[in-house]
């Protein structure tokens, strides 16, 4: 069954503890609300430097301009 967690009367929602656990959220860990139909997709922010390489073998070349839209 899915987690549960209620919305406290200062708004808040406490994220269990399996799920923290789980993916290893900490304190401060960083989320994005994305609105999702009539609901929320709750998505951890990652640190910058997770990032570096990400893109790696990308093709920087051939890059486009503003000259093709319309």
């Amino acid at each position: 069954m899915a987690e549960t967690a209620t919305l406290s009367a200062t708004f808040e929602v406490s994220i269990p503890k399996s799920l923290r656990e789980t993916h290893r959220w900490e304190a401060g860990q960083e989320f994005a609300l994305i609105p999702k139909g009539s609901g929320i997709l709750l998505v951890p922010v990652p640190e910058r430097d997770t990032l570096a390489g990400i893109a790696e073998g990308a093709a920087t070349g051939d890059d486009r301009d503003r000259s093709d839209r319309f």
